[in-house]
């Protein structure tokens, strides 16, 4: 028997069984430099005619942009891409290697579920690829990329990974089959109102939402310079931002990064907490940016947001920045009965877990619970700063204390109006405190970052 030939007629069985799978691995990373591993498992099944070529997952390890990946690809042409405990260890496998190089992993997920008959078995493989994959949370990078549909326990990676990527009419994610979930609540939705990533937009679960598999690998590429490379040169050392002198908007606020270096985390859910990573002065940085003109109230999808934003930014020890324009909770019985307070009592433990900077600028209000969480030199901020025409105070208004003062039925409301008017509740008040670092004129905020940012960065 020629071992050469039945090698290349198993190759050749192997490679048409995964010609798609492979295509898509080949636009992701740099040509030709995938190396396969573990290529030649093949599983009977009793319920299905023939094997399952490669167990149905492609893995190995290739570069984007010359940096190592490893991939693990769910083949969806074997089987519906089922899950199988063989399948399992074969992802299992890859971790470990990912684990012991200290290289990032991408997942392709494409699967219909778990393969009919394996019983308990396969259980056992999801529990111990969840568990590894958990374990390596925070350690090194995880991507997931939605790559068709995902049904099933294996969507559960989608809760562990740090960033995940929604193809655009293509990716659906869930649980349970969307028919089941759908008949369940009796309707009949298509799947995209399901699993799609705008029906998905209060699970926290959709970091990205994309046309391709370009668009993912350019992102990918963006964020490992910024959890791998702390530094970099920077020509925009001494820029001001004048514009910001006339009125701090949003829009103009983020001309503090360095131009390019933004990239939007989450943007398709509560969308007045805006979540980036970016440079400011070539220092890699974690920033939120809340966005309302009245000031943001917080709510348990916000605070659950910035809960997972700030275990990031922990997690690769990123200097973290606030751009304060917060009022507190907002004043609604849904949200009065809501988990709301716990997951703002959790973004504080995160916050007090982080060994990196932690900077908060106030540029529009920080007012009641506002200030507290996100300002307050006691919750921990290295340097707080303040806009000049930045508003600081108990209660937005006179309005607000008559509401909520205790006794201020007898309060009298004169005085109350003179001390909450605008010009009583400017930052000055808290800066006699010791409580603000300093009131900066608007226009030079990038170059106080970068001065802080350069004094604090390990």
């Amino acid at each position: 028997m020629d071992k050469i030939k039945l090698l290349q007629a198993r190759k050749q069985q192997l490679f048409a069984a995964g010609k798609t799978i492979r295509a898509e691995i080949d636009a992701l990373v740099d040509k030709d430099s995938f190396v396969e591993l573990s290529s030649f498992s093949f599983s009977e099944s009793e319920f299905y005619d023939g094997s399952a070529e490669g167990e149905g997952v492609v893995c190995g390890f290739a570069t984007i942009e010359d940096f190592p990946y490893y991939i693990i690809a769910q083949n969806s042409a074997v089987l519906n891409g089922g899950v199988s405990k063989a399948n399992c260890e074969k992802m299992l496998k890859c971790l470990e290697q990912a684990e012991k190089n200290g290289s990032p992993v991408i997942y392709l997920l494409s699967s219909l579920g778990v393969r009919v008959g394996e019983g308990v078995n396969v259980l056992e493989g999801l529990a111990s690829l969840i568990l590894k994959a958990t374990q390596l949370k925070d350690s090194i990078p995880q991507y997931l990329v939605v790559n068709g549909e995902v049904y099933g326990q294996i969507a559960m990676l989608a809760g562990v990974c740090d960033f995940n990527f929604f193809i655009d009419k293509k990716s659906i994610l869930a649980a349970n089959s969307p028919l089941v979930i759908t008949a369940a609540g009796g309707e009949n939705l298509p799947k995209e109102k399901v699993g799609g990533a705008a029906a998905l937009s209060k699970t926290g679960l959709t970091t990205f939402t994309v046309k391709d598999l370009a668009e993912v690998k350019n992102k990918i590429t963006l964020i490992n310079q910024f959890v791998n490379v702390a530094v970099t040169d920077c020509d925009e050392l001494n820029n001001s931002i004048s514009a910001l002198n006339k009125k701090a908007d949003v829009k103009t606020l983020l001309n503090v990064f360095d131009k390019g270096t933004a990239i939007e985390l989450g943007a398709g859910a509560c969308s007045e907490v805006k979540c980036y990573l970016a440079r400011i002065g070539g220092i890699s940085v974690a920033a939120v940016v809340f966005d309302n003109e009245e000031g943001v109230r917080l709510c348990p999808g916000k605070a659950r947001k910035l809960k997972d934003f700030a275990t990031l930014a922990c997690g690769y020890n990123l200097p973290y920045i606030t751009f304060v324009n917060t009022l507190g909770i907002k004043e609604t019985p849904e949200v009065a009965n809501s988990p709301v307070i716990k997951e703002l009592c959790e973004y504080v433990s995160i916050l007090n877990c982080m060994n990196s900077a932690k900077i908060s600028v106030v540029y529009n209000k920080a007012i009641g619970l506002g200030y507290t969480l996100f300002a307050a030199k006691s919750m921990g901020y290295d340097f707080t700063y303040a806009f000049a025409n930045a508003k600081i105070a108990l209660f937005d208004g006179a309005q607000g204390a008559e509401i909520e003062l205790v006794g201020s039925a007898k309060a009298d409301k004169n005085k109350l109006a003179e001390k909450y008017a605008d010009e009583n509740s400017d930052p000055v008040n808290a800066a006699k405190g010791g409580y603000i670092d300093n009131i900066i004129e608007p226009a030079f905020v990038r170059q106080y970052l970068i001065a802080s940012l350069q004094m604090l960065i390990k």
